[in-house]
């Protein structure tokens, strides 16, 4: 059995200790560590990095692009989990399922960018839909998404775990990124395909992981004139055969109106798709369920690692 070497430089972040845990116990994948000291030597992180098959990259966006400039090693490929890359056009794009051929593309690359937790659940939205030409690439889109506090790293969960804390310690809900910058946006207006930058409204809520992502839609304002029925036609196509990405099906649809659960998908690497229509009113809301440890980040993170070293997709995850 071939063994393969890879390296986690950020390993004791949120995202690094996940993938840890999804890499222990398989025979095939041995993970080069560093010594709690050693992971602030830049040398020893240099030599780390250019001595595995693949490095995983769960560090800040500057730390991210220092590590890469450290690899000499043209052989040693890497999976970025950070917003460094995500709008790099020499990086593919680590979302398996975003169309067909794209898994073939990942299998081949060298360089990956893992996608962010968000944005992964507005794209897997809206790329199909702008694709069929239901949503022409002009037209305006709002994206809304509440996530669990484990999203904001370590700071942010202090800040949640600590009840005695002043900014976030009492709070059950909050909006943020209300000045319309958050990282996310030009990452989802560029891999969804539109041409203008979408308005994003994310929020935090009083719960650790798990995450929604909804996008409401006015259908008769859309220049794509689409019918009742079109957008989870289009959905249920593009993501048809998917083990991680499923369109769940009308009926159970009609079970979730009123309690939409963020934790659903809690611990695995699954993202569901639900769309909600009234005919009468014109109107439409796909919203998206996932984890934004899993599918969001580090689960992600596994499956473009399993693709490129040539390994069962589904290996460690569920």
């Amino acid at each position: 059995m071939m063994i393969h070497t890879v390296f986690i430089d950020g390993e004791a972040g949120t995202t690094g200790l996940k993938i840890r845990e999804r890499l222990q116990g398989r025979d095939e994948i041995k993970v080069i560590e560093l010594s709690k000291k050693n992971r602030k030597i830049i040398e020893a992180r240099a030599e780390a990095l250019n001595s595995v098959d693949v490095a995983i990259l769960c560090l800040p966006e500057d730390v991210s692009k220092e590590a890469v400039s450290l690899i000499e090693n043209c052989n040693v490929r890497v999976v970025d989990a950070s917003v460094a890359y995500r709008t790099h056009s020499d990086w593919v794009y680590g979302f398996p399922e975003y169309e067909r051929g794209h898994r073939e593309k990942i299998i081949n690359a060298n360089r990956v960018s893992n996608p962010g937790c968000y944005a992964c659940g507005a794209i897997s939205i809206l790329h199909p839909l702008i694709k069929s030409g239901l949503i022409v690439k002009d037209d305006p889109v709002t994206i809304n998404a509440v996530s669990g506090y484990t999203g904001g790293g370590k700071k942010l969960i202090s800040e949640f775990q600590n009840t005695t804390l002043a900014n976030n310690g009492n709070k059950a809900f909050y909006h943020y990124a209300l000045n319309l910058e958050h990282k996310h946006t030009e990452e989802i207006r560029q891999h969804s395909g539109l041409t203008r930058r979408p308005i994003f409204v994310p929020s935090v809520g009083r719960f650790a992981q798990g995450m929604i992502v909804s996008v409401p839609l006015q259908l008769w304002a859309l220049s794509g004139k689409p019918k009742p029925g079109d957008i989870y036609n289009v959905l249920s196509d593009h993501y048809a055969g998917q083990r991680f990405v499923v369109v769940v099906d009308k009926e159970n649809t009609t079970k979730t109106f009123d309690n939409l659960d963020p934790e659903a998908l809690n611990n695995t690497n699954q993202l569901k798709l639900y769309v909600f229509e009234n005919e009468g009113h014109e109107q439409a809301v796909v919203a998206v369920i996932l984890d934004n440890l899993g599918k969001g980040a580090s689960g992600q993170a596994v499956q473009c690692l399993n693709l490129m070293l040539g390994l069962n997709e589904e290996k460690g995850l569920q």
